[in-house]
């Protein structure tokens, strides 16, 4: 029997402790891609935090901190003075400016007030602000407060709640029948609804809108909510996949027992796609509840009718220099979504990689 020389033996080692760093360097590498990645994901979110939670004058005032925060402010003798950072025998102090002059000013310790006013000599106005943590929570609820977050809230729920039912019934009705049965020219007719999800919303604009015109349904939700019971290519498309990858004996089966497609719909196809219709709904929820322009177009004229994103739309031309507000009243719309995929985070990534996986 063959041996190995010794010094191939004693290369083996070196050859594995090689591969072994690579690997490491390669998982650093994609752990450190994938925090950079969720870093510039998540800073308009940090960005829209700190924004809603800063001062009404924090935005106006020259070297104002990008946190929110307060300038500092010290009473003196019963006298409100502004606080600045000095620079005294070599280091930094914090003192409440008393006096202002054009050479000489005149500082306050507000640590030890009792040793009474201090000289200082230089120009007063290239000193720099104290500022120390104030976050405004109260401006969430002025945001409350300033617009009709209930109504607003009502009105986006119900229109996402109707329309979402309707998309997950309507495409998984469609779903099954491409699925499942022979239809003539099946193909072509499932290539031509997909066709469907390429085509701007432009091109149809105007002539869907003359025919809820016509009709008499415009400034009424029904444009919005009725096409979302005629299903969506996309919608399909994805209940589509997962059906295809159920098994047909489950079918004969019921067949046997004497099922008809109906209820072979209702008691087999849907109880065992319930990953797959989670992820559809969620889907078309955030969608309708970020829906602006359908509503802007349909609802033009009825504020009472609008859901919250042309709510905060007309709020922020209102409220265009009250950016901490606008932010706070985007947070407040945010909240709810948030909610919805935190509770229904599991099953959504189970159907949208089910889904996503070629059958």
């Amino acid at each position: 029997m063959a041996h190995k020389p010794e010094s191939q033996r004693k290369d083996l080692p070196r050859k594995g402790m090689s591969r072994k760093w690579r690997e490491g360097l390669q998982s650093v590498a994609v752990t450190g891609l994938a925090l950079v990645v969720l870093f510039a994901f998540l800073l308009p979110m940090v960005y829209g935090i700190v924004t809603a939670l800063k001062t009404d004058s924090q935005f106006s005032k020259v070297g104002a901190p990008w946190w929110p925060a307060t300038e500092g402010q010290y009473e003196y003798e019963g006298q409100s003075y502004d606080i600045y950072q000095v620079p005294i025998d070599g280091e930094i102090r914090d003192l409440a400016l008393v006096t202002k002059g054009r050479a000489i000013s005149y500082f306050v310790d507000p640590d030890n007030p009792e040793a009474g006013l201090i000289e200082w000599e230089g120009a007063w106005r290239s000193l720099e602000r104290t500022w120390k943590l104030d976050p405004q929570w109260d401006n969430f609820v002025r945001a409350w407060n300033t617009i009709n977050f209930p109504m607003l809230l009502g009105n986006t729920l119900m229109y996402s709640g109707i329309t979402t039912i309707g998309a997950v019934l309507s495409a998984s009705l469609v779903a099954y029948g491409f699925a499942r049965f022979r239809i003539p020219y099946k193909n072509v007719l499932f290539m031509l609804m997909l066709s469907t999800v390429i085509l701007p919303g432009a091109v149809t604009l105007i002539p869907t809108y003359f025919v809820w015109l016509r009709l008499g349904l415009v400034g009424t939700w029904m444009p919005l909510i009725i096409p979302a019971f005629f299903s969506w290519g996309t919608n399909v498309f994805l209940l589509r996949q997962f059906f295809l990858g159920l098994p047909r004996e489950l079918d004969e089966a019921a067949m046997i027992d004497g099922a008809g497609p109906f209820r072979i719909f209702w008691a087999i196809i849907l109880p065992q796609s319930v990953p797959a219709l989670t992820a559809v709904a969620l889907f078309h929820f955030f969608w309708s509840w970020n829906d602006f322009f359908g509503p802007l177009i349909y609802l033009a004229g009825h504020p009472t009718k609008f859901p919250i994103t042309v709510g905060l739309t007309a709020f922020n031309s209102l409220y265009s220099q009250a950016t901490n507000l606008i932010q706070a009243s985007a947070l407040i719309s945010a909240v709810l979504p948030l909610i919805v995929f935190f509770f229904a985070q599991r099953v959504f990534m189970q159907g949208v990689v089910v889904t996503g996986v070629e059958k």
